[in-house]
């Protein structure tokens, strides 16, 4: 190899590879935790150094040249690459202090975390947590979290995977609301019933008409993928939820619709982590103590 060729400063080919993701210098510098006249300048010095024009401006945006497409693909490429050699690097840290980035769903961020996140900074006062709350998978290859809990299990050979127990969903309501309901023996006799839904599409309505219900898009005059506001939607007799057991029953406002039928579904619950991060110390240590008490709350 021409080591002589590696002249490159990664932080021009960092800066011209976000602003091009992100669509604005702005954008890229917010993203980066950077300056706009910073990363300008090194996007600049990028383009001095290459000798070609890797931008137009158009409007607020800037858009790539023909030669900034090209050259994406391989800024992408170092891009992963960089990622890969921080992920494995992180990996040799045998220090116990530190941050671990932990993402979770906002039911399980609300009912089960604080009582884990405390125990854990009892035992462990050097470790800082970072929870990150989204019900949308955190791309741990991409270091968007160290640890995720998720309901199924990752594709990625490259992640590791732990099953901590199995959540049951039911539907909940209050009482005033359930009484407005008929007695049925099964889901297919359920017809006025108002349910508070995630988003617009129809896949909960297919899968649950699947399983022998007979739902429409007027079942769902509610919309919101924000749980702890359907949560409390439920709880001012708007319509049912769906929700685990193991939170449902801590709310003394609720109670399960249809019992005498059963739940609605069972959903793993996973721990994942990226498998270089468990030689590090603090991220094993921070895995091994959530699967440990995630295990005992399912049990």
């Amino acid at each position: 190899m021409k080591w002589s060729a590696l002249d490159f400063d990664w932080n021009h080919i960092r800066a011209f590879l976000v602003t091009a993701e992100e669509g604005t210098l702005s954008a890229a510098a917010k993203a980066l935790n950077s300056t706009q006249p910073t990363l300008s300048r090194q996007v600049g010095a990028l383009e001095a150094k290459l000798k070609v024009t890797l931008f137009e401006r158009v409007g607020q945006r800037l858009v790539l040249t023909q030669s900034g497409l090209e050259l994406l693909e391989h800024a992408r490429e170092m891009g992963s690459a960089a990622l890969t050699f921080s992920v494995a690097a992180l990996g040799q840290s045998n220090q116990i202090e530190g941050t671990v980035v932990v993402s979770v769903g906002e039911l399980t961020a609300a009912y089960i975390m604080p009582k884990i996140i405390s125990k854990l900074r009892h035992e462990e006062p050097g470790i800082t947590l970072e929870i990150v709350v989204t019900n949308e998978p955190s791309d741990l290859k991409r270091r968007e979290a160290d640890i995720a809990i998720r309901s199924f299990h990752p594709k990625q050979n490259d992640l590791i995977a732990k099953k901590v127990g199995d959540e049951a969903i039911w539907l909940y309501g209050t009482e005033k609301y359930l009484n407005t309901l008929p007695k049925i023996s099964h889901f297919s006799e359920l017809t006025d019933v108002q349910i508070i839904g995630f988003d617009c599409s129809s896949l909960v309505t297919d899968i649950l008409n699947q399983q022998g219900w007979n739902l429409s898009k007027q079942n769902f005059s509610i919309i919101t993928p924000f749980q702890l506001l359907q949560l409390e939607l439920a709880k001012e007799d708007q319509g049912l939820i769906f929700f685990p057991e193991i939170m449902g029953d801590m709310e003394p406002k609720l109670m399960k619709a249809f019992e005498h039928i059963g739940p609605i579904m069972t959903l793993p619950v996973w721990l994942v982590c990226h498998k270089e991060l468990r030689t590090s110390l603090r991220v094993r240590r921070v895995f091994d103590f959530i699967s440990s008490k995630l295990q005992e709350t399912y049990l």
